[in-house]
């Protein structure tokens, strides 16, 4: 049985980090089976990082890989109608969203003024985290910072880049129900995990700001919801 171990789920969404949504919403749109382990502690994981799945005793960590794990493996046509031209973009597209994770983290943790609000959501959501393990993460996330070099932005720097992104994203988008057409593919998996990880939080960020003002990307980011959330995982 295939199991995905991520971060637990907040303000209604099924996995807090984007990463981990991405690969929650692909399994959902490609119609694999699985199992959801919610888990804060990710030291056990492969590159101590989450998500990561078990896929009948193969461990495969990183969002980008685990997708590209699965297709492989399960034969999944979720991208099998997709040009050359088109995989390329979508390679484009999860790099540029690899790059937005830094501006949104920094929103979270780092930002004085929107830290106590996902602090304190954390904290009525998940009766198991304390404050002191908010804290703590919130240091370690500094580190991470500053060692990649977001951490010596000021905020509206940090933004500034965040921005962008979004604003790339928001340009490849027509008015197509999904990102290539009438039919979901991994790339929409991995818009959605970074877009309703800001649209669904009602912490009033910059980048959230953005994306409100985008009906493309909210439409887009509701219909994949729609999607998702409707199933059941098992």
């Amino acid at each position: 049985m295939l199991t995905l171990y991520s971060y637990p789920e907040l303000f209604g969404v099924a996995d807090n980090n984007p990463f981990g949504l991405k690969v929650y919403a692909f399994l959902r749109l490609a119609g694999l089976p699985f199992n959801h382990q919610h888990i804060f502690d990710s030291r056990q994981a492969p590159h101590g990082q989450l998500p990561y799945i078990d896929d009948d005793g193969t461990t495969v960590g990183d969002s980008s890989a685990i997708v590209a794990h699965l297709i492989d493996r399960h034969g999944l046509s979720i991208d099998s109608a997709l040009s050359s031209s088109q995989h390329t973009q979508a390679f484009c597209v999860n790099r540029i969203l690899d790059d937005l994770y830094w501006s949104m983290s920094y929103s979270r943790w780092k930002d004085d003024r929107y830290w106590p609000d996902f602090r304190d959501a954390v904290l009525r959501t998940h009766a198991n985290v304390t404050a002191e393990d908010m804290d703590a993460a919130r240091a370690y996330n500094f580190e991470r910072y500053r060692y990649q070099g977001i951490g010596r932005y000021a905020p509206e720097e940090a933004y500034r880049r965040g921005l962008d992104d979004l604003r790339a994203i928001a340009a490849m988008m027509d008015t197509s129900p999904f990102f290539f057409g009438a039919t979901p593919t991994s790339v929409d998996a991995s818009i959605y995990g970074f877009v309703a990880n800001i649209l669904f939080y009602p912490i009033d960020t910059p980048l959230r700001a953005y994306v409100v003002s985008q009906p493309g990307l909210v439409q887009h980011c509701e219909a994949i919801h729609k999607r998702v959330m409707g199933m059941n995982s098992g």
